[in-house]
């Protein structure tokens, strides 16, 4: 089955009340409608035919130091893994860096798990998003709901408030 993709603006009712907020200040978003059984990564891949290396995931991160819990967003393709415990965690300075729990991340960027996307996060989050994400011409990734997803160039993911561009893969 194909997406019908749309212009994210005009269907702002398939997206988190944070990343509706921020889609028009982000060039080229469109957004297309899935099965919410299906947002999972593999399963959305292959229902709808997409790629792997054109799907990036956002995975939150909280990274410790001195009992301050920070948190981070990482960007990276579907087919490789944030090397959390040694890029990441070198890049925010911290102890310890993990993966955030579901319930952390979900009530802390009002995106549904499954869906979070670096579109309406915190404005004092770094969201770090891999090389290999920044130079690809389009990624599908979430839409902060699991009924959607979005597809948008890697140069306007580098482009957001507070990304950085670095190598992610250990």
């Amino acid at each position: 089955m194909s997406l019908h993709w749309e212009p994210a603006t005009e269907r702002t009712g398939l997206l988190a009340d944070p990343v509706a907020r921020a889609v028009p200040h982000v060039d080229g978003v469109e957004v297309a409608e899935i099965d919410p059984d299906l947002a999972d990564t593999a399963a959305f891949c292959e229902r709808y035919d997409v790629r792997l290396d054109e799907s990036a995931n956002c995975v939150v991160v909280a990274a410790k130091r001195g009992g301050e819990v920070r948190y981070a967003a990482c960007m990276v393709l579907a087919t490789m893994r944030a090397d959390v415990n040694g890029v990441v965690r070198r890049h925010l300075d911290a102890r310890k860096a993990s993966f955030a729990p579901m319930a952390d991340a979900v009530e802390l960027t009002g995106m549904e798990y499954g869906g979070i996307t670096p579109l309406g996060l915190p404005d004092d989050w770094p969201i770090l998003v891999d090389t290999h994400v920044a130079d690809h011409p389009r990624v599908v990734i979430g839409s902060g709901v699991r009924r959607s997803k979005l597809a948008v160039s890697g140069a306007a993911l580098a482009g957001l408030k507070g990304a950085e561009v670095l190598s992610l893969a250990g």
